[in-house]
């Protein structure tokens, strides 16, 4: 068997390296036939999916792996980076929100009572609101899910529940529902909760618009009051109103339209108009009208610049206005400030009427499980509006038919866009977190500095060695600092940025004078702005090159410029924007040592990181469902807690709500540059400097480019984000108790283990987990 593996794996690397994609998949196919259970084959197998984007089914395969062998590490591993893909994060959130669900279930339970008998849950996810329904007593209930997973997971939550052949559930979207074929015949009342941020953004409006055209009764009408309510159609949630305010958020900003004049010395007028692909009034029907932001948690806050004004109402109960709202006729909404300042977004949330009694407010100020829509004001940094008295808000222009439904709802119909000149604009977009690192001054700053160091560095080695002794390189006349960019010459130093994304650090490099630079930004358009920053900032065109171009295989893009020649530094990629260190960190640096010249440098040279004890509920529940008492009495929790994943990302702990139960603590040492300072695992007493419980322990960086200069991720201009280890079982501890964290690296990954320290000297461990 273990032959069979292994020639089953080294074919599958060639088949996979020759673009024979199916016939690798019929490859593991035939050796799932043979060997069903084996968690290895099924977990590369999910690798393999992976890599080629098929995230969901990845993700099932990685889940199955784990379910046959609950400590592999690798499949672990895999299964904590695509959780999230198969059961979002969201779901433990609504599971907590007490409110939400007393309110649901008491609406259904009062339309059931009421004469709706037959019930079609639409997106059931866990299958919460189909079994309300059947508990109040419904005669049918139907149910829907396109997730894979969700299905699997809201099968087994059915039939733990004694409902099972009760409630039929239904792996498919409800647009491809038809009558008799799915359901033997129209129901009276469809449950959903099919909406998100910005009430749209899941597609309730086409749904909804199906349903009543092929899956709901007809709606009760005032002309025959005495139909009964077993024979007419309705909707739970009943209606909606949008609701949407003007706001000054900093960090809003600085995370879609460039904020800055300069970058790491470079002037960046000539780069064009570049902001994020959040955008309602894009063309471009694959990028999103908006994003989701909690505003309550926005570090720096947020300003208010109008009163919350009144966007939408729309009533789920009539289909003459569902269908009739993309041809509704626009309106222009004049609202007074109330505060002077930069208007960076429209901030919209909602409120859900569930029945005529009813109602569930997604607002800022509401404890609720919802984020807030953000519609980001993607105005250049030279036409930046600033108000005083009236903000007029219209659509950018009439409804676009090349504008995807959920555009055109959320622009078109919520009259979220800000008055603009028509006609075509040129622009680059670039992702958020790409937006965040360009707005980020000290980190250029921080390399441009470090950069001209070492380029000094390996000059004055160069003029001591001589040209007998420096490779046969001439010796360039030393400047120091760099007074302006230089043609590279013959004999340049090779410097090579392989940074995630777009980056401007190789440009940066190659305006040092006697350098050439390699970057490995990919796009095309990409590329078309560092050359026209290039060209304004006086950088030869020769100067500036793009590796990704020349280099055939991707994954060998850590490679010699030529044969006979070393780099003078390679910039690494380290940390993830969501607070992780990036996988198999440690093997590039590895292999970027041995490409070095002698006196090259790995940016940066060292990763220390940080964490602290705190007590947080906010990561619990956003972390699985909490509590020992069944949800609205059905037995869901150990079945969507399996989904749990530990290391909680994404975090701004400047704003978290937490105690602080300890100092921040050096936890661990990456050095990218030493491999024999290098360990694999390490013991950190930490003194919890209050009592409470200790429910989380997050995690930083500061990153070290050389002895000198250092970045923290911590930072406030920082676009990185923090992550937190949640333990499974808060630790109860008292001021003054030590806690032992116990830290280990296997490749790239950091284990956390951690105990108190009890008074005889014993430890008794709490919990364990994964770092990536």
């Amino acid at each position: 068997k273990e032959k069979d593996k292994f020639t089953l794996f080294k074919w599958a690397d060639e088949l996979d390296s020759l673009g024979r994609i199916q016939d690798l998949f019929d490859c593991y196919e035939q050796a799932l036939e043979l060997f069903p259970t084996d968690e290895v084959i099924i977990n590369s197998m999910g690798e393999h999916l992976f890599r080629m984007g098929f995230r969901d089914e990845a993700a099932g395969h990685f889940h199955k792996a784990l379910k046959l062998k609950p400590d592999y590490p690798e499949a672990k591993e895999n299964f904590y980076r695509v959780a999230n893909w198969l059961v979002e994060r969201w779901h433990f959130l609504m599971l907590n929100d007490r409110r939400r669900n007393h309110k649901y279930q008491q609406a259904i339970q009062k339309a059931v009572e009421g004469g709706c008998n037959t019930v079609l849950d639409i997106g059931t996810g866990t299958g919460i609101l189909g079994m309300c329904a059947k508990k109040a007593g419904a005669a049918e209930v139907y149910a829907c899910e396109l997730s894979k997973t969700m299905y699997e997971l809201a099968c087994e939550v059915v039939t733990a529940n004694g409902m099972n052949g009760r409630i039929k559930i239904l792996h498919m979207k409800s647009l491809e529902m038809e009558v008799p074929k799915d359901i033997p015949k129209r129901v009276s009342l469809v449950v959903t909760e099919t909406v998100d941020a910005g009430l749209f953004g899941e597609g309730i409006i086409e749904s909804l618009i199906h349903a009543w055209n092929h899956l709901l009764l007809p709606p009760q009408s005032t002309q025959d009051p005495s139909r009964p309510p077993s024979q007419a159609g309705r909707v739970i949630p009943a209606g909606a109103t949008v609701f949407g305010m003007a706001v000054q958020c900093l960090e809003i900003r600085r995370h879609h339209r460039l904020c800055v004049s300069e970058i790491g010395g470079l002037a960046t007028a000539a780069a064009g108009e570049l902001h994020s692909p959040v955008s309602c009034s894009s063309e471009d029907d694959s990028t999103e009208p908006y994003t989701t932001e909690r505003l309550s948690r926005l570090p720096g806050g947020y300003t208010p610049l109008t009163e919350p004004f009144n966007a939408l109402d729309i009533d789920f109960n009539n289909v003459q206005e569902l269908e009739g709202l993309c041809s509704r006729e626009v309106s222009r909404v004049r609202l007074p400030v109330t505060g002077e300042g930069l208007l960076d977004a429209l901030a919209v949330w909602f409120q859900l009427h569930l029945d005529q009694q009813s109602s569930l407010s997604t607002g800022p100020k509401e404890d609720t499980c919802w984020e807030q829509a953000i519609y980001p004001v993607q105005t250049p940094h030279s036409r930046i509006i600033y108000i005083r008295h009236v903000c007029t808000l219209s659509p950018s222009g009439n409804p676009n038919p090349s504008l995807n439904a959920e555009a055109e709802l959320c622009s078109a119909l919520a009259c979220l866009g800000t008055e603009q000149s028509s006609g075509p604009r040129d622009y680059t977009m670039l992702e958020c977190a790409e937006m965040a690192l360009l707005n980020n001054q000290p980190y250029h700053d921080s390399f441009r500095r470090a950069l001209a160091k070492l380029i000094t560095n390996l000059k004055d080695a160069r003029s001591v060695q001589g040209p007998s002794q420096g490779q046969g390189l001439e010796v360039m006349p030393l400047t120091d600092p760099p007074s302006g960019p230089m043609d590279p010459g013959p004999d340049p130093f090779y410097v090579l940025d392989v940074s995630e994304g777009f980056s401007v650090l190789s440009l940066m490099a190659a305006s040092q004078g006697q350098v050439k630079a390699y970057s490995s930004v990919e796009k095309t358009q990409h590329q078309a702005v560092l050359r026209r920053l290039a060209r304004a900032n006086g950088v030869p065109e020769e100067a500036l090159e793009f590796w990704l171009n020349q280099v055939e295989d991707e994954q060998a893009v850590l490679q010699r410029p030529s044969r006979e020649k070393l780099w003078s530094a390679i910039i690494l990629d380290c940390v993830e924007t969501c607070g992780l260190v990036r996988q198999k960190l440690m093997e590039k640096a590895t292999l970027a040592r041995c490409l070095l010249e002698d006196g090259g440098q790995i940016f940066p040279e060292r990763i220390v990181l940080y964490g602290m004890l705190v007590e947080s509920d906010t990561l619990l529940l956003e972390s699985a469902v909490q509590g020992q008492e069944p949800t609205l009495g059905f037995n869901i929790a150990p079945f969507i807690n399996q989904f749990t994943v530990p290391v909680h990302v994404f975090l701004d702990l400047s704003t978290l709500q937490c105690r602080h139960l300890s100092d921040s603590v050096e936890l661990f040492i990456l050095d990218l540059m030493n491999t024999n300072a290098n360990y694999t695992n390490r013991d950190v007493k930490v003194q919890a400097s209050a009592s409470g419980r200790v429910t989380a322990v997050p995690f930083w960086y500061q990153i070290h480019l050389n002895e000198e200069i250092s970045l923290s991720t911590f930072n406030q201009d920082s676009h990185w984000k923090q992550a937190a280890v949640v333990l499974h079982q808060p630790l109860a501890v008292r001021e003054g108790d030590w806690v032992r964290l116990a830290v280990t690296l296997q490749k790239s990954s950091i284990s956390i283990s951690a105990s108190i320290e009890e008074e005889a000297g014993e430890t008794g461990t709490v919990d364990s987990v994964r770092v990536r």
